[in-house]
């Protein structure tokens, strides 16, 4: 089922990301762009990510830091980043 019509996204893409890490609306949008045009599926996205589903969100309950440097891996289609890292 669609969530978001504007760019074709679906529940299960939606809830992919939030397994990957997503734990917001708006990283949702980073992720795929659902909620960045009409806004129309923010609500349905909020309702799919639920409350406490979010890993981060369980770390700062525990007290731990939630936001930490993550290496970046360039991507290995532009030399550019390949060589940068």
């Amino acid at each position: 089922m669609y969530v978001c019509s504007c760019f074709g996204i679906t529940e299960q893409q939606v809830k992919q990301h939030a397994e990957d890490g997503a734990c917001t609306p708006r990283q949702i949008a980073s992720a795929c762009k659902a909620g960045t045009d009409c806004g129309g599926c923010v609500r349905r996205i909020q309702a799919l990510l639920g409350r406490g589903a979010c890993p981060r969100r369980e770390l700062i309950d525990r007290g731990v830091p939630a936001l930490t440097q993550i290496p970046r891996i360039p991507r290995a289609e532009d030399p550019a980043e390949r060589d940068a890292a």
